[in-house]
């Protein structure tokens, strides 16, 4: 059961993308002009499409979550969640280890690594891969 709220936790902006998509196409505007069906499908579309894509990152969020896990457990260290805490999805995996490790206070130190949102609009919303080598930190 627990794994299964985790789940749900971490999927949370999957659920939203999921629900707009749904709402999207509910929403009742062919009564204004049969012209608004077809924007309204691509956004429907849209939000479907990155729903299914973030829902697929589940096994990767799992492996994540154990690296974390393993990197934190005798002792926290920050550097560990510096590439987490650029996405919201990476922010919510921050708070499920720290949660996890009973480190919840911890949580306002790594903000600092939180880039603002004007600079990531700035810089561009561009899809980041985070890639983790596993060496002698995963012990």
């Amino acid at each position: 059961m627990y794994k299964f709220f985790r789940f749900l936790y971490l999927n949370t902006y999957s659920f939203l993308l999921l629900f707009c998509g749904i709402f999207t196409v509910l929403i009742p505007l062919f009564r204004i002009s049969k012209w608004l069906i077809i924007p309204q499908l691509i956004v429907s579309l849209f939000c479907l499409k990155q729903a299914a894509h973030l829902f697929l990152t589940w096994k990767d969020k799992k492996i994540k979550y154990e690296i974390l896990m393993g990197k934190n457990k005798n002792e926290f260290r920050p550097d560990s969640f510096k590439i987490f805490m650029q996405a919201p999805c990476g922010r919510l995996l921050t708070k499920a280890v720290l949660k996890d490790l009973g480190l919840s206070n911890k949580y306002k130190e790594l903000l600092i690594y939180k880039e603002p949102l004007i600079i990531s609009i700035k810089n561009g919303c561009i899809k980041q891969e985070t890639k983790i080598y596993i060496n002698e930190d995963f012990q």
